[in-house]
């Protein structure tokens, strides 16, 4: 009898039984999902691996990461919310990483993670392959299905497995679960294979199988492994028959070893029982997990100083943005652009990518239309050490990749303890007067502006925006979303400013651009993106119609913030005025007015805003023209703060 399916099965169940322990006596936080009854399925797979292959999980991963790191005290000391834990205890119970293996506690949302890292070896050529564990409950995941449609059609080294225990939760799965569930990947053109934690012989063989089978074919695989819960769905929140639950007990494998080989059961539970007793004495002699004060923390107020716009040509901002992306993908290997219809002859809805995929035919490729399967794409090719940019064809349709933006790239970094560096880029159009009507016309980046741990960028014509990207490429340390208003593509960039005008770019890779009367400065104009060009048509009207002296004040970087260009210009005219296209309500301008008020108290005479009306863009051209901010409305909303109205 091979024994050491064995010995790793109870190390599992010792170390999840002790967490329940500790949990029971306040020494836990949040919560914990255990996978007692589960274990063989995380065995099975673990000895199917090799060094070179990568473990995706989720909320239920303890037993995966046993399986594969064999790190008790690390895992232990994590659910503590210690320092030694893998994760420095920021992660907890549901977010562990080590070398090779992630989790992270979204249904579903490590699929397409998991895709993308896939893909980055596909592209370097490497020899392992990523093994991604679900739950029947991901079954109604949408991303699921994204996901698979990917892989299937990308031939990605993924091998999903999918331990089916019968319960969502508290659900039973006959409730929520229509067809067969290998049909399901069967349907993506993805071979499948059906094996249960009972018979755990022939689980050993159809794991090393199915591993074989995506190392050799470089295709995914399906492996759906019928297994159960004999635990609650976490903590004691249990509400299953207790008679359903006691045959199931009865026929555990694990069980059933330590009551026929007594003695050989009884030798590995004080071996694992010294172990785990072990690392929780370590644990409990560690400190709590660090303060992150300050580590992401937006600059606030830095200052900066102020350099004259250079002389530039005329070129149109959608080829200087493709110029950009050609110097750097040239430089950078690692640089890999996904998207819907970004290559030749079409190259994206707006043209920017034109030629790039006859130049880098592996780097740059077309996308199903699957918003959250692609930045999810995209956020495993970053974790892999790729620079991904991924292009939304519309920014309305972020709201369709919240969760791997929200939940998973600008979480990473953190509940990781900073060991990796997601080069995640998403791009997208915004904004409106296209007619494009409600769906396709909105500003939305207030929606995503201020997660922690990421960076947003709005280019803008008045300062080249492939400069913007050189200095992206070159020094991409977190998640990061550029905001490219629509009419900007066609837009002549390195303007002259008007006559009786000033054109300064602060020193920062990421400046703040001003444009300012020569003569002492009346107003404060804060806005950024498309809404510059407006702007500074207003600012020229009210100097030549009304001899008002404005001060225009746009940063490209959205967030982190770096208030002092907003701040010292408002400290000398006192009054201020801020232009954005998107709802005002809960948007940049109300977070700069409130970082005025803190770092300049008093400063401050006259606060306007101006923005879209609270209702969605109409397709009427003229009714559309007449909501969005513009020069006209800039002018008048302008006279109302100089003179009080």
């Amino acid at each position: 009898m091979d024994i050491e399916p064995y010995r790793k099965g109870l190390l599992i169940r010792g170390v999840e039984q002790r967490l329940l322990k500790l949990f029971g006596e306040n020494r836990l936080f949040g919560t914990v999902h255990t996978c007692i009854g589960q274990e063989f399925s995380a065995v099975a797979l673990a000895q199917a691996l090799g060094p070179g292959d990568v473990v995706f999980s989720n909320h239920r991963c303890h037993g995966h990461f046993l399986a594969r790191t064999g790190d008790v005290d690390g895992l232990i000391a994590e659910i503590m919310g210690k320092r030694t834990g893998v994760c420095g205890g920021r992660g907890g119970s549901q977010h562990l990483h080590a070398p090779g293996f992630y989790s992270n506690g979204v249904l579903g949302g490590t699929v397409p993670v998991a895709a993308g890292f896939a893909l980055s070896m596909k592209l370097r050529k490497q020899d392992g392959i990523v093994a991604a564990f679900i739950g029947d409950g991901t079954l109604g995941e949408g991303v699921l299905y994204e996901s698979l449609n990917i892989a299937s059609k990308w031939e990605l080294p993924l091998l999903l497995i999918l331990e089916n225990n019968g319960y969502a939760q508290s659900t039973p799965s006959s409730q929520t679960l229509a067809g067969d569930i290998c049909a399901r990947a069967a349907a993506f053109g993805i071979e499948t294979a059906r094996a249960d934690t009972w018979a755990f012989g022939e689980l050993f063989e159809k794991a090393a199988e199915a591993a074989e089978r995506v190392r050799r074919r470089r295709r995914p695989f399906f492996l759906q492994i019928d297994t159960y819960r004999l635990m609650a769905h976490s903590k004691g929140d249990d509400s299953r028959d207790p008679a359903e639950v006691r045959v199931r007990w009865a026929k555990d494998p694990l069980q059933l070893f330590v009551q026929n080989e007594p003695a050989q059961a009884e030798q590995i539970q004080v071996a694992v029982g010294r172990q785990i007793d072990a690392a929780v004495a370590k644990a409990d002699s560690a400190p709590y997990a660090a303060s992150a004060d300050g580590d992401e923390d937006p600059p606030g107020y830095a200052p900066r100083t102020w350099r004259p716009a250079a002389p530039g040509g005329r070129d149109k901002v959608a080829e200087a943005l493709f110029e950009s992306f050609q110097r750097n993908m040239r430089r950078d290997e690692r640089i890999v652009m996904i998207g819907e219809d970004i290559e030749a002859p079409y190259g994206g809805a707006f043209k920017v990518t034109r030629q790039l995929s006859r130049e880098f035919p592996a780097r740059v490729r077309n996308t199903p239309v699957s918003e959250a399967g692609i930045v999810g794409a995209g956020n495993g090719l970053a974790l892999a050490g790729m620079i991904a940019v991924v292009e939304i064809m519309f920014g309305d349709f972020l709201a369709l990749a919240a969760d791997q933006i929200v939940n998973h790239a600008s979480k990473f970094g953190y509940m990781y303890n900073g060991k990796v560096f997601p080069r995640l880029i998403v791009r997208t159009p915004m904004g409106g007067r296209r007619g494009y009507g409600p769906t396709h016309s909105q500003s939305l980046e207030k929606h995503f502006a201020g997660l922690p741990g990421t960076r947003m960028l709005a280019i803008n014509s008045w300062y080249d925006p492939g400069r913007v990207y050189d200095a992206l490429f070159e020094g991409i340390d977190r998640p990061t979303i550029v905001i490219e208003n629509k009419l900007l593509y066609g837009a002549a960039i390195a303007q002259r400013p008007p006559e009786g005008f000033a054109l300064e770019h602060s020193d920062e890779p990421f400046p703040t651009t001003r444009l300012r009367a020569l003569s002492k400065p009346d107003l404060t104009i804060l806005c950024y993106g498309g809404m510059m060009s407006e702007a500074a048509a207003a600012a020229e009207r009210l100097f030549e119609e009304h001899e008002i002296a404005c001060e225009i004040v746009c940063p490209t970087q959205l967030y982190p913030l770096n208030a002092w260009p907003i701040v010292e210009s408002a400290r000398a005219t006192g009054r201020l005025l801020v232009v954005e296209e998107g709802i005002g309500f809960a948007a940049l301008g109300a977070e700069a007015v409130a970082q005025v008020c803190e770092l300049a108290p008093g400063a401050l005479r006259r606060v306007r805003r101006l923005a879209s009306p609270r209702h969605p863009i109409p397709s009427c051209g003229p009714l559309e023209k007449a909501l969005l901010p513009n020069a006209e409305r800039i002018v008048e909303r302008s006279l109302e703060v100089i003179h009080g109205h």
